[in-house]
């Protein structure tokens, strides 16, 4: 309004106008509405050992998961999209920052080795423990930092593993609010990691009763409720379908009434009681996607959903050879599903090559963050692409675990592991099934070249993390 428009007002009456207006509306807000007048939300989804063929709209006729399913027939489902390292620690640590393990310095899970004996820790042993006392080097800059530069409240619910020590926790690194644990698994009922209390509220140890899929599912909305009329970014973690780390192998933890859902299967069936598990999870997202709806944030919030690794056994990745912890696609290609209505394209099936590497620097862009400077990203904004209207700009990907490699040019895939090794093409041959190093000897080469050539620019990267030799 101008107060020009009021003829009739004197001079000192206009000025009055003018200032009355211009404390309504500052031009420092006015600008910035112009600039960013719809930032979206963003709600991040990452499961736990999901692997590639555990859902229904990637194959599977058996799991339960009916709200992630919409989600895929509503969004954009990717069927080449990997993760940085097989397992979770490194690999949720690239969705952090946008960068791979070889940089941002935790390429090794941080996870102590005598809970393979059975050890239950005491709270002076734990103290001293690598869960402990290791964690995401503090230059790194988190996705959290980035997006709140914009503007943004940040909260995370659920499975933190990056750090554990008051440093490394989420408060510190750019979130407002925290929930959940910070090592590598818990207990789903008693929220213990072998024998030691796990469950944090913002930077404070809590004890608190209920299966810590349902706690995380509450939590979450809980955060979408409170950050109403102002952009959040979301970002929740589960350890769902993951086993429970406790003292007991392979100790699968499903609530009775979910495994009721499945009565045409053994409830006490491991994989029965994953299915079941991979429900509960479901029913937490379906939860999320009703208080986004019903505080009006539904119609402007980008979801991504996906996976921290492949899945824990050959069963759940089909077609894919391998699992978790092996450089095969089983152990490094995942569901993910994108969703923003209006923005992204419904029901499209997308077989564009693209990582976790690609979520940091999507987020910034959709968010109109600044990315942060000096720092060398992995990864570019797959929106486009997503979309259907460019061509992914990612032609390679890499990994190391130890002393097993892997990498992908173009459709060549190679492979150098004790748990096997090879040549695969796999346009034709997702499921590695066929070695074609005898045949194509120089293409074998040339992958192994173009491994050594990034694994010397990993090399020639700053120092991070407690791995590196500084």
């Amino acid at each position: 309004m101008d107060p020009r428009s009021f003829p009739a007002a004197n001079r000192y009456q206009r000025l009055v106008i003018a200032f009355t207006l211009s404390c309504c509306v500052s031009p420092t807000v006015a600008a910035d509405n112009a600039v960013r007048p719809h930032r979206p939300n963003i709600v991040l989804i990452n499961a736990d050992d999901l692997g590639f063929g555990d859902l229904g709209c990637y194959g599977n006729r058996e799991t339960i998961a009916p709200n992630i399913d919409r989600l895929a027939k509503e969004g954009v489902r990717c069927t080449q999209f990997y993760v940085t390292w097989p397992a979770c620690t490194p690999s949720r640590a690239s969705l952090l920052t946008g960068r791979y393990p070889q940089r941002h310095g935790l390429y090794d899970m941080i996870r102590n080795d005598m809970v393979n004996y059975g050890h239950k820790y005491t709270e002076a042993e734990y103290a001293l423990s690598p869960e402990m006392t290791l964690g995401l080097d503090e230059r790194e800059t988190t996705i959290a930092e980035v997006l709140k530069g914009a503007g943004y409240t940040c909260g995370v619910v659920g499975k933190w593993d990056s750090g554990r020590a008051r440093r490394y926790l989420p408060l510190q690194r750019g979130f407002d609010f925290f929930y959940g644990f910070a090592n590598t698994g818990i207990d789903y009922y008693t929220h213990q990691r072998y024998g030691i209390e796990s469950m944090f509220r913002g930077n404070s140890r809590i004890e608190e009763e209920g299966y810590a899929t349902d706690l995380f599912g509450r939590e979450a909305v809980r955060f979408v409720r409170e950050s109403r009329g102002r952009p959040f970014f979301l970002y929740v973690p589960f350890n769902a379908p993951h086993a429970a780390s406790n003292l007991e192998k392979d100790s699968y933890q499903a609530p009775a009434e979910t495994l009721t859902l499945y009565p045409n299967r053994d409830p006490k069936d491991k994989l029965t009681k994953f299915y079941a598990m991979v429900t509960r999870m479901d029913e937490q997202v379906g939860l999320i996607r009703k208080a986004l709806e019903e505080t009006g944030a539904i119609d402007n919030t980008l979801i991504v959903f996906t996976s921290d690794n492949g899945g824990s056994g050959n069963v759940h990745n089909v077609p894919l050879r391998g699992q978790k912890s092996t450089m095969f696609e089983g152990g490094l290609r995942v569901p993910m599903i994108a969703w923003w209505p209006g923005k992204l394209p419904a029901n499209r099936l997308s077989d564009a090559l693209l990582s976790t590497l690609e979520i940091l620097p999507t987020f910034a862009k959709a968010a109109g963050a600044k990315l942060p400077d000096g720092v060398k990203l992995d990864g570019f904004d797959m929106l486009p692409v997503l979309a259907g209207g460019e061509k992914s700009s990612r032609t390679k990907m890499f990994w190391e675990r130890r002393g097993d490699r892997a990498a992908r040019v173009g459709d060549l895939k190679w492979v150098s592991s004790e748990k096997g090794s090879g040549l695969f093409d796999l346009s034709v041959d997702a499921g590695e099934k066929y070695d074609l190093t005898a045949e194509r000897p120089e293409l074998a080469r040339q992958l192994e070249t173009e491994f050594a050539a990034w694994r010397k620019e990993m090399d020639a990267a700053e120092p991070r993390g407690p791995f590196r030799d500084y």
